[in-house]
């Protein structure tokens, strides 16, 4: 897996942009990402669509590359770490979860993530609200007419259709406005939405092997 990084500064703050579908705040030393949808899998197999779990392995390795690479504090998740309530892969993200006991656990909660009491103790959380405010930042997994200041999202999966010669390119990306920095979906088993994007956004889509600005 190859990490390609790129800075942005969102009012007077600098993130490192990933193609890994994450960002990096050093000032908070926090790993900052949106929309895990852990258990998805899970619920299509209850639903009796055969699916491995390989996709949600695959997330959680790269998830501890990223940890690796970056060795935050923190590791914030703007909405939607879950997918349909406790399941089989909520409990392996779970063990996962347990091998950084001294990363400090933020979820600002999703319209997925419906948490019992026992589950948000299983889960190990730090931290779990509506909305989270650091440095005149707001964290909320949905955009909010209403708020004033900046506010980083999740929720739309964003994505970014490039027209080639031959055909039509999606790719995932990163989406920021004068009120707003849109987070890709982590998971990659997620669709990417192209039409319900904010408007004159500025997009870094990604690659395996790039980051581009458009």
């Amino acid at each position: 897996m190859k990490i390609v990084t790129k800075n942005i500064t969102v009012q007077n703050e600098i993130f490192t942009l990933t193609n890994q579908r994450a960002l990096f705040w050093k000032e908070q030393k926090a790993l900052v990402l949106s929309d895990l949808h852990i258990g998805k899998t899970a619920h299509f197999r209850k639903n009796g669509i055969a699916l491995a779990n390989q996709i949600m392995k695959n997330d959680l390795e790269r998830l501890s590359i990223l940890i690796e690479y970056f060795q935050p504090e923190k590791f914030l998740v703007v909405g939607d770490l879950l997918h349909a309530g406790d399941n089989s892969d909520v409990d392996e993200f779970c063990n996962w979860r347990n091998q950084y006991p001294d990363l400090q656990f933020y979820l600002i909660e999703g319209n997925h993530d419906r948490i019992s009491k026992n589950l948000e103790a299983k889960l190990c959380l730090n931290s779990r609200s509506k909305s989270l405010e650091l440095n005149e930042l707001v964290f909320v997994h949905d955009f909010e007419e209403k708020q004033s200041k900046l506010q980083v999202t999740g929720h739309i999966h964003p994505g970014f259709v490039i027209h080639s010669a031959v055909k039509k390119i999606k790719l995932p990306c990163f989406v920021l406005t004068d009120n707003q920095l849109l987070l890709p979906a982590f998971s990659e088993f997620t669709g990417l939405d192209t039409k319900n994007l904010p408007k004159n956004g500025r997009f870094y889509v990604f690659t395996d092997a790039e980051i581009y600005e458009i």
